[in-house]
């Protein structure tokens, strides 16, 4: 999966957005305010993404590209080589997984907010 493929997913999820708030090769997006994907925008391509801890350890032990959060909480957090190993419609699973944990850790408030419901 490239880059720009990745970023056009990650901002298909309501309420996303991307900013570069580390430096200009970390293109992070964003659920109100809350970090889901990080990608390195340099070769190596790569990605970190939220995961359920005992999920991101069975994905560790399944694919070779997928290893413990390059400067993130390693129980919490994976990066992903885009080496083109791992099939799109996977990676984007765990980009909506990523993205769906965020919104679920979110005050009551926020996620009335984002998706209108009580």
């Amino acid at each position: 999966m490239d880059p720009e493929k990745v970023r056009n997913y990650c901002l298909k999820h309501e309420a996303a957005d991307e900013s570069f708030p580390f430096d200009e090769n970390t293109l992070v997006f964003k659920v109100m305010g809350k970090m889901f994907c990080l990608m390195s925008m340099t070769p190596p391509w790569s990605i970190n993404l939220k995961c359920d801890p005992e999920k991101a350890i069975e994905l560790r032990e399944r694919y070779a590209s997928v290893r413990p959060g390059y400067h993130m909480n390693k129980q919490h957090w994976n990066t992903i080589d885009l080496d083109g190993s791992i099939k799109e419609k996977v990676i984007e699973g765990w980009i909506s997984d990523s993205y769906n944990l965020v919104v679920n850790s979110l005050p009551k408030k926020e996620r009335v907010k984002l998706r209108g419901i009580e």
